[in-house]
């Protein structure tokens, strides 16, 4: 058989696979709604040509985006800058040609319009359209600083007083009741995990960890070398709806380990520091910390039990041996303690034992009662090569400090341990969606903080406008990604109308998420 025939059949049979899989999804879809057991609903991209046939409904389309875009802004921005004048400026005042406010808003500017670097922001923010459009949207913006300028400021100021701007944003939308609705057992659900930022082969600061990695040599044998890399502790409010909320950072530092044992920091010490901080910014807030399997320990229990903070922890199998072990035993004799529900196109049944005590500390003294849960769950999907339905099964365990029961079983562990996920795609967003979270903006080591925090500024502002209740349409059309192109396009040319910019600035704004 030639080798065009060849190629002519491979196609036909990749073509009755592919028929054969849609068949069978179909098949499913049709099952799985007669029982009830529909996918949770996904965002997907809208695959088609422009909704606009005209240069004036384009024109229409982004003055009106733009515009929305400065309602949320206004409503939060004035608290913002106010909070960053606060901050002490240490330049010579003789010297200044910028303002502290304008040099921080044109960080925050670079962020919010997805700058891949000081060099992008600085040729592309100084275009004179750009560049016009920016101090027509953001009349602060008096003057357009060099990037680099910005830098050595930031390598000069405390991190923290920028990150504590954030805070106070965070806890104005918290006082104004933005989130209400999204609450978990009346809790403000946040997750917290850790994440690797960057990584070199040289020490650039002396607050970089350090790692040994295999290296392969000339002759063939292993060999290690050293490698410095920078570790963040995240917290992030994470909604059951997928919204998620960056809070607080805290930076692993070699300086903060033990240095009389050897020890750098690690992500648990950090925890510490980082609990530490949201008790003092929200020592009042009813607040549901959402954990993995590291932090499944009996002083991790203590504290959150201390600051009056409610969790849910992951459990993995070799974690708390004597608590699996109690679960197992009492689990055969508490047999009413189950429930089976659908979720989505899936199947639950969860099981859980309520007051294990768990013993820890030097000679087990001090002891902790904890309730333990386990979710067990299948589900049916199309196999990857061939159009056969297969049978999937997961299992997932969380410690929980209040007592499980029929009627808070769902509301904890579906959406509220398990959307501890959306921290990690949180991550997923800053590292890949467009904020550079892995690019050095700096090898200073407080400018690298003040650009991190800058980046989360900027992360939270466009939340709040792609979650606004007048650009759903938009985002489920292009996207969150795509409505960020879409407004830095708008800035880019000569759309917007100034007249009607200037009336919106003059009125009154209110941010209204959907």
């Amino acid at each position: 058989m030639s080798e065009p025939s060849r190629q002519k059949r491979r196609r036909e049979e990749l073509k009755r696979k592919k028929q054969a899989r849609r068949e069978a999804a179909r098949e499913l879809r049709r099952r799985q709604a007669t029982e009830d057991l529909l996918p949770l609903p996904k965002a997907t991209i809208e695959n088609g040509k422009s909704e606009w046939k005209t240069v004036a409904e384009e024109k229409q389309a982004r003055q009106e985006t733009a515009e929305e875009q400065l309602r949320v802004y206004r409503c939060v921005l004035p608290r913002l800058l106010k909070r960053l004048a606060k901050i002490p400026d240490p330049r010579n005042p003789l010297l200044i040609r910028h303002k502290l406010t304008v040099l921080l808003l044109s960080g925050i500017l670079m962020f919010v319009y997805q700058m891949s670097s000081r060099r992008e922001a600085n040729r592309e923010m100084s275009l004179p359209m750009f560049l016009q459009n920016l101090q027509l949207l953001f009349p602060e913006l008096e003057s357009l600083p060099h990037a680099d300028t910005l830098n050595r400021l930031l390598a000069r100021i405390d991190g923290n007083h920028i990150q504590e701007s954030l805070i106070e944003l965070i806890a104005q939308l918290i006082r104004n009741k933005k989130f209400s609705r999204y609450l978990i057992a009346h809790c403000y659900p946040i997750a917290i995990d850790g994440t690797q930022k960057l990584q070199r082969n040289w020490r650039w600061s002396e607050q970089c960890l350090e790692r040994q990695v295999q290296t392969k040599q000339e002759e063939g044998t292993a060999g290690t070398r050293p490698q410095y890399y920078v570790y963040v502790l995240e917290a992030k409010l994470a909604f059951a709806d997928g919204l998620t909320i960056p809070l607080l950072s805290e930076f692993l530092d070699y300086d903060l380990g033990d240095q009389q044992k050897n020890k750098q920091d690690c992500e648990l010490k950090a925890f510490y520091r980082l609990a530490d901080r949201v008790k003092k910014y929200f020592s009042h807030l009813p607040i549901l910390v959402l954990l993995d399997g590291l932090y499944a320990n009996g002083p991790v229990v203590e504290l959150c039990r201390d600051y009056h903070w409610q969790f849910m922890i992951v459990l993995q199998d070799e974690s708390l041996p004597s608590v699996w072990e109690e679960f197992r035993g009492l689990g055969q004799l508490e047999r009413q303690n189950q429930l089976q529900r659908k979720w989505g196109n899936r199947k639950q049944r969860f099981r859980w034992v309520n007051g294990i005590e768990y013993r820890y500390g030097e000679e087990q003294r001090k002891k902790q009662i904890l309730h333990v849960v386990v979710c067990e769950e299948s589900w049916e999907e199309i196999d990857r090569d061939s159009p056969s339905v297969v049978q999937k099964t997961a299992r997932h365990a969380w410690i929980s400090i209040v007592p499980l029961n029929r009627e808070n079983v769902h509301e904890r562990c579906n959406l509220g341990a398990r959307h501890r996920w959306g921290m990690e795609e949180g991550i997923l967003v800053e590292k890949h969606h467009g904020y550079q979270y892995e690019h050095c903006y700096s090898y200073n080591w407080e400018a690298m903080r003040g650009y991190h925090f800058l980046m989360q500024i900027a992360h939270l502002l466009n939340i709040l406008v792609e979650n606004s209740a007048r650009l759903a349409r938009m985002v489920r059309s292009r996207g969150l990604r795509g409505l960020v192109q879409f407004l830095r396009v708008t800035c880019s040319g000569s759309w917007l109308d100034a007249e009607r910019i200037r009336q919106l600035l003059a009125s009154s704004c209110q941010i209204r998420l959907e």
